[in-house]
């Protein structure tokens, strides 16, 4: 079956990102077969879980996306495939790129195609201030300044030291910028400033979703973010911790955040946290293989084991976690 031909393949009206998100905006894998194509099946079972268990959201081509390894028109299909099965979701598309050029013409095709906006990261170049909002300033212009558009703030991944003034300047000099996807650590501070910049009247308010694979979002919620933005395997979790955050159940949201901390630690590690997550995805029954597109690491046989040592640990806690036994 094409995706023309797919039952939900024409999405409803497209609703533009504001900054009034909020909730659980799982980022996506994507889904790849043993040979390195694209699994469509996959991508279809992901969006219809992710709008299952409460997301009121989807990112996919975000950090973890694989995106780099997809050509152009790969990453057309993707995003199209995922904003016309999760036709009730928002989506933001991950449109980082080297030049302006490729950036435009992903952006393009997205919102064409019915997302919701874009995400963008700072080039590892940066290093000013100035050097940053200018970037951000020459990508509006290049992407057009009626896109809506998320700031990705990762500085142990992309190297750029974004302050709580820059950001405030890039919000204050760019309408169209909608959300702060927060992944500095330590960043605590930083949502407090600026929520802070927000109650004196000096930024207007966007929305603040984190990532970092959630390991702080408990204290996150509390100093003010609107929920998550990351791809921890386990999404119907983060939506809890969420909900349960903003209905004030404080010990209740720690309670079940601090039984998957474990293996939220292990699958956020530098270099093989992709391949835990797409494992963990396919002991779900979510993706129908693990597989990354080269150059990718692969989980080792005692990695394996670990992760299935720590679902043993979580299902005490959670029942979501007692998956099927898998073979040795």
């Amino acid at each position: 079956m094409t995706m023309d031909q797919h039952p939900q393949a024409h999405p409803g009206p497209v609703r533009r990102l504001t900054a009034d998100a909020n909730g659980v905006y799982p980022i996506a894998p994507t889904p790849f077969r043993g040979d390195g194509s694209i699994d469509d099946a996959s991508i279809d079972r992901l969006a219809d879980f992710y709008a299952a268990c409460g997301s009121t959201g989807l990112t996919v081509l975000g950090q973890l996306g694989e995106a780099p390894k997809l050509e152009h028109a790969e990453s057309v299909a993707v995003a199209t495939r995922f904003i016309r099965r999760a036709a009730s979701l928002p989506v933001i598309v991950g449109v980082s790129a080297p030049g302006f050029a490729a950036m435009r013409a992903l952006t393009h095709d997205a919102m064409d195609r019915g997302a919701a906006g874009v995400m963008i990261a700072p080039p590892n170049t940066l290093r000013t201030d100035d050097q940053i909002a200018g970037y951000y300033r020459q990508a509006v212009e290049a992407i057009g300044a009626d896109v809506p558009f998320v700031v990705q703030d990762y500085p142990l991944t992309f190297t750029v030291q974004m302050t709580p003034s820059v950001i405030r300047r890039i919000v204050t000099e760019n309408p169209s910028c909608a959300m702060l996807k927060h992944e500095d650590w330590p960043g605590l501070e930083k949502i407090s400033t600026l929520r802070g910049h927000q109650r004196d009247g000096s930024m207007r308010r966007i929305a603040i979703l984190t990532g970092n694979n959630g390991l702080f979002l408990d204290y996150e919620m509390e100093r003010g973010a609107d929920g998550a933005n990351t791809g921890y395997a386990f999404p119907d979790m983060l939506c809890d911790v969420v909900r349960l955050s903003t209905a004030g159940r404080r010990e209740e949201a720690h309670d079940l955040f601090d039984a998957h901390l474990p293996l939220l630690r292990y699958e956020q590690q530098p270099g093989v946290g992709l391949a835990v997550r797409k494992y963990l995805l396919m002991r779900r029954g979510l993706l129908a293989c693990d597989a990354q597109r080269r150059p990718a690491a692969a989980l080792s046989t005692r990695a394996r084991a670990e992760v299935e040592h720590l679902l043993g640990r979580l299902a005490r806690r959670d029942p979501r976690a007692a998956l099927p036994e898998v073979s040795p």
